[in-house]
């Protein structure tokens, strides 16, 4: 781990801060990447962490001897990451050595077949040749090509760009390009456009639930999703499993100066006539500040900020779905099982239309994950899985008592059918909408807002740090949005307005 102390209340006995001093709120990977930037920048930086140690969204749970990763489970754009450890005058592969996964993903369909994603747009239009036939896969490649495009123009103009400006407006050339490409049509039409195969057009607008949303109401902008994940590439930490990401970063911010509070909680931010003055902490301690970075549930922050940067996108907040996630013990390996793979249902349309009318999924798809690269997630000749199923948020409303139990009986009668065994007795952790909401998570979802147009780019909830001077915010409640590169981002641009600010 690159010869990482711990990150823990060192020089924390007092008042803290002066000129310049800029307090993080939130250890999570937003947080801690503005926290990197500033440090290697020279900046006197505090983080202020409820838990008791880094990771937020990206935590860490165990059952046993077993250990589960909590959050995301694969790392893509991993570029991203590696600027943020080259921007605190650290090299990624020292601190967090990646493994590139193969297959990216592996997905299977009610009627038997089977699609793997691979590395290359040779090797992968076999795999369709060989699933959908030769027509389809040259359809495939002008598609790819087309996602290609239009992630590199959407790169400039929407997700590597500061949304709190208005520069970030005038970019009329690109917006005109990202309508030619699609862009702002539906997601399902877009795909459809290039694509025939039913199957084939899962395996590309299924990623519209990580912005919340069913295919035929995302944008096509979301489209890049699939590239990021098919084209890409997908990796995964050689040890630690993904926990690994945030205990690197913070050991990285601290060995450039931050300094770690865990275990303490904000519990206001202070302002005065020129903006932002300090943080108060439980511990009945004042931070002096001149800047504040809020990297937590935008929700939850509210209670910490004064009127005036009171948010009114806030005050009707639309909801991403939640999710059920079964973490189990196994006492065996599985030996030929990718480390992701989606198995779809026979129904698609009505899932979604489930999931926005708050029911249970009448045939839901089942995202598993078997890290076989993680050797430290479980003993010698055991092993661990995890499986996500799609929810409504507790927005919805429902009664969770009732649907869990039932939810998590279907689930493990399905993976018995699809050949993983019996799961009745393995040693699990249960993670459902109300335990997602004992975890600090808004509306029972770990997935924050949905990506519905009024939520997205500029008109994503950020517009109180060009109100309250000294205040900015990061996480995937802000702009780009939600993901590790996207959260990765914005930690990146909160740390740059401080930087531009005060130089």
């Amino acid at each position: 781990m690159g010869g990482r102390g711990r990150a823990g209340a060192r020089r924390a006995g007092g008042p803290e801060g002066g000129r310049g001093h800029v307090v993080v709120v939130g250890a999570g990977l937003g947080g801690l990447a503005a926290a990197m930037r500033l440090a290697g920048a020279g900046r006197e930086v505090t983080v202020v962490e409820a838990q008791d140690g880094p990771g937020g969204c990206c935590g860490t749970a165990s059952a046993g001897p077993y250990r589960f990763d909590t959050g995301p489970s694969v790392l893509t754009m991993p570029d991203v990451l590696a600027d943020t450890f080259a921007a605190a005058g650290a090299e990624l592969s020292s601190w967090l050595p990646l493994r590139r996964l193969d297959p990216y993903y592996r997905m299977t369909y009610h009627d038997g077949s089977r699609l793997d994603v691979v590395a290359g747009a040779e090797a992968m239009a076999e795999q369709v040749r060989e699933l959908c036939g030769p027509g389809e896969a040259v359809r495939y490649l002008r598609f790819r090509r087309h996602l290609e495009d239009m992630f590199h123009v959407e790169w400039n103009a929407f997700i590597d760009r500061d949304m709190t400006r208005l520069r970030a407006l005038a970019r009329p050339y690109a917006l005109a390009r990202i309508a030619a490409l699609g862009g702002f049509r539906r997601l399902d039409g877009l795909v459809r456009r290039h694509l025939t195969d039913e199957r084939l057009i899962r395996a590309h607008t299924f990623q519209a639930l990580y912005v919340g949303l069913a295919p035929r109401r995302a944008l096509g902008i979301y489209a890049v999703i699939a590239h990021m994940d098919t084209v890409g590439g997908v990796y995964f930490p050689v040890e630690g499993g993904m926990h690994a990401i945030p205990r690197a970063m913070a050991g990285a911010a601290e060995k450039a100066g931050a300094r770690f509070r865990y275990g303490v909680r904000a519990t206001r931010v202070e302002t005065g006539g020129a903006g932002v003055t300090a943080v108060r902490l439980d511990t009945g301690e004042r931070l002096a500040a001149d800047h504040v970075v809020l990297a937590c549930d935008r929700l939850a922050a509210r209670g910490l900020l004064p009127p005036e940067a009171d948010d009114r996108r806030l005050r009707r907040p639309r909801f991403s779905p939640s999710c059920l996630v079964a973490h189990f013990g196994l006492d065996r390996p599985l030996p030929g099982r990718a480390h992701h793979t989606l198995h779809f249902g026979r129904a698609w349309e009505s899932t979604f239309d489930a999931l926005a009318a708050g029911r249970p999924q009448p045939d839901p798809s089942l995202l598993v994950t078997c890290p076989r690269t993680d050797g430290d997630a479980a003993p010698d000749g055991h092993a661990t899985l995890s499986v996500l199923e799609p929810t409504a948020n507790l927005a919805r409303g429902g009664d969770w008592e009732r649907l869990t139990p039932r939810l998590l009986d279907r689930m493990l009668a399905r993976l018995a059918g699809l050949g993983y065994g019996d799961l009745s007795s393995a040693p699990r952790l249960v993670l459902d909408p109300p335990a997602w909401r004992r975890r600090g998570h808004s509306a029972g979802t770990p997935f924050a807002l949905d990506h519905r147009f009024t939520q997205t780019a500029w008109f994503r909830p950020s517009g109180a740090a060009r109100r309250v001077p000294g205040l900015h915010f990061a996480g995937m409640y802000t702009a780009p949005g939600v993901g590790v590169p996207p959260v990765l981002i914005s930690g990146r641009l909160a740390a740059e307005r401080i930087l531009e600010s005060s130089p």
